[in-house]
């Protein structure tokens, strides 16, 4: 079993976390509000703190708050896991695909402290 699970935060569209367990149902995908999960409307540094805790890597399309908030808590010495940037110019398909990808061929150490940008294919 891969080390590797989701937060999706609020605004990402549900219907990727439905994507994700519809065809590879071993992969556990969080979404803000769910049961377990940081409540809606959460600090960004309670969602990362969650992420953390919890083993997630952050799935966020939000590229405003969010890097501020990853580099408050490098700052303040504090570890995170990562996060994976949306990119609206793929299909809810392609980003469904490239987020199997990265839980089947990566591992959560690969993450630590990065942002990361969709599609898969652009990393080096």
């Amino acid at each position: 079993m891969n080390e590797i699970t989701f937060l999706l935060d609020e605004h990402v569209n549900p219907r990727i976390q439905h994507g994700l367990h519809l065809h590879w149902d071993e992969i556990l995908v969080w979404r803000v509000g769910d049961p377990g999960a940081p409540p809606l409307k959460s600090p960004d540094s309670a969602i990362f703190e969650w992420c953390y805790v919890n083993g997630a890597l952050l799935v966020t399309n939000n590229r405003a708050s969010m890097p501020v908030h990853l580099r408050e808590r490098m700052a303040e010495g504090k570890q995170a896991n990562g996060i994976i940037m949306l990119n609206d110019n793929l299909s809810l398909g392609e980003t469904i695909d490239d987020l199997a990808t990265i839980w089947a061929a990566t591992t959560l150490d690969e993450h630590v402290d990065l942002i990361r940008f969709l599609p898969v294919s652009s990393w080096g």
